[in-house]
């Protein structure tokens, strides 16, 4: 007997193997579905939720080494000197050098080409006594012309401290104009008495003579030009750099080098005194017209109206005339009197004016000594190593010794 077949059952699909990562990720539960699918609204997925992973320890990669063409060098610091302020002191005495050789430069120059213009315009004037306007080009041209524009060409390596510039009042310039007549005279007093005394007075003062014989060229180049090219390189040039190590020393050094130029001993100790107040003037203002001024004022008295003055008025004869009046001989006495009387008057009110001058000046420098302002410079050198500093080296060692045998050597020819 056959038995009825059942029919066949559908398969049912098998489900596949999950892995494990997707069982892990796999959500427990389903939502429920609603039994009316016309109410079904859709539900938001569900982002599956992740475990936070363990950080991994990052593997640092193996230094290498650099190669053999790009080492690099270590780095060394830079040096210092062992002592620092020894250093400056040298360099600073370097600075001074310079100036003072530019100096020595100055002066072999002048000199050279003074003594073979002064051949040549003997040569061609013939004659033996060469004239005021020749003596003037042979000493000056060289000088204003070569030797100066040279000297500072070689301290124009030296810095220049920049300051502001200042007026002066009329009345402050006056006083101090009138402070240096007596020092020029105390400095003439003393610069005549060592002259005659170091040459058993035979020496005579060749600039003073040279003043005497009165005409234009003194004016030109004693009141003019000499002025204006000696207060350039003593003021401009050497104190705008010699002031960054102190305002009195620079004032001091320069009119050392001021003094010791003109190479005269019946000159040096008042030129030496008349720079102290022209560098101090030009310390204050930075302005090179009132030292310039200044020194053309004073180079105008000495070198034109003092001789205009004494030329006037024949000294031989008033020693004669007072001769004659003390023996008794007034009639002669009283004519010559009369005869130059508007000479002595002039002579009068300016010997008279002088010595006011002169008493005025001196009031002054008492009251007003403690009133000289002085301020500290960039790089102040201490008081006690000062003068060694500046004169101290090859340089102005060399140009002292220079100056004094040319001095020497004039006064005694």
């Amino acid at each position: 007997m056959t038995l009825p077949q059942q029919p066949a059952q559908p398969q049912q699909p098998q489900p596949r193997p999950q892995s494990q990562s997707q069982l892990q990720f796999q959500p427990q539960s389903r939502p429920r579905q609603p039994e009316n699918p016309s109410f079904q609204q859709p539900q938001p997925e569900t982002p599956p939720v992740q475990q936070p992973r363990q950080p991994q320890p990052q593997q640092q990669p193996s230094p290498q080494q650099p190669r053999q063409q790009f080492a690099m060098q270590q780095l060394q610091p830079p040096s210092l000197p062992a002592d620092p302020y020894a250093e400056w002191l040298m360099r600073v005495r370097r600075a001074f050098s310079r100036i003072g050789g530019a100096l020595c430069v100055m002066i072999v120059i002048w000199y050279a080409l003074a003594t073979v213009l002064s051949g040549v315009l003997y040569t061609a004037l013939h004659t033996a006594n060469m004239p005021n306007w020749a003596s003037y080009v042979a000493s000056g041209a060289p000088l204003y012309l070569l030797a100066m524009p040279v000297a500072v060409l070689i301290m124009r390596k030296l810095p220049v401290v920049e300051t502001r510039a200042f007026d002066m009042k009329p009345s402050l310039f006056l006083k101090l104009l009138v402070m240096c007549f007596p020092l020029m005279y105390v400095g003439s007093i003393i610069g005549n008495f060592l002259a005659e005394a170091l040459s058993d007075g035979k020496a005579s003062d060749a600039v003073s003579d040279l003043a005497m014989q009165l005409d234009v060229w003194n004016v030109v180049f004693l009141v003019i030009i000499g002025p204006i090219f000696e207060e350039w390189i003593f003021r401009k040039e050497i104190i705008s750099r010699a002031r960054r190590y102190g305002e009195k020393t620079a004032i001091v050094f320069s009119a050392l080098a001021f003094g010791l130029f003109h190479m005269n001993l019946f000159q040096f100790f008042y030129a030496f005194a008349l720079g102290l107040v022209f560098g101090y003037v030009y310390v204050r203002t930075s302005k090179l017209r009132y030292s310039i001024a200044m020194h053309m004022i004073i180079n105008f008295n000495g070198g034109v109206l003092a001789p205009w003055v004494i030329t006037r008025v024949d000294t031989r004869q008033m020693e004669s005339m007072a001769e004659q009046l003390e023996g008794g001989n007034s009639a002669m006495a009283t004519a010559w009197l009369e005869q130059n009387l508007p000479s002595l008057a002039v002579a009068g009110v300016y010997f008279v004016v002088y010595l006011a001058v002169l008493i005025a000046g001196v009031v002054l420098l008492v009251r007003e000594r403690r009133r000289f302002e002085f301020y500290t410079a960039p790089e102040e050198l201490p008081r006690g190593l000062r003068a060694k500093t500046a004169c101290g080296n090859v340089g102005v060692i060399t140009f002292i010794v220079l100056a004094v045998l040319l001095t020497a050597i004039n006064l005694l020819a």
